[in-house]
């Protein structure tokens, strides 16, 4: 298989196999009016397999979803086909409108226009919880 190289654009790497799919959807890739190539099962030295993504166009890019999804990729900024930033994800201390409270009691389920807050409180175990009723989230 060959994917061509890109001029300008970004190469998610190091995606844990099974979560390119995900990252397309939660940054709605599905919209953009570029080249996008979504590589599944890859074969990686680090893990055996490993998903990844090319954009063939530099767009704004919420780091801190991504990360949420898989803090272990690596973000390739590609510029006049060079990779000119290579950017190790972490995740978030704090997520804003990525995703809802799953708990109907909470204050977002009632007052719409409320961000969606969610704050880390376990790093090892990748627990976020509400900051309104303190739920926790679920991947």
């Amino acid at each position: 298989m060959n994917i061509d190289t890109i001029e300008n654009g970004y190469v998610i790497d190091h995606i844990t196999a099974g979560n390119a799919m995900k990252i397309y959807e939660l940054l709605k890739l599905n919209e953009l009016e570029c080249q996008v190539a979504l590589i599944t099962n890859a074969k990686s030295k680090k893990t055996k397999i490993k998903d990844l993504i090319k954009i063939g166009k530099l767009i704004d890019i919420d780091f801190d979803k991504l990360a949420f999804i898989d803090p272990n990729v690596t973000v390739n900024i590609v510029k006049d086909n060079k990779i000119i930033e290579k950017r190790n994800l972490e995740l978030p201390e704090k997520l804003v409108n990525v995703t809802k409270c799953k708990n109907p009691r909470c204050i977002t389920s009632i007052e719409r226009d409320l961000d969606q807050i969610f704050n880390l409180t376990d790093k090892e175990k990748q627990t976020y919880r509400c900051a309104y009723c303190e739920m926790s989230l679920e991947k």
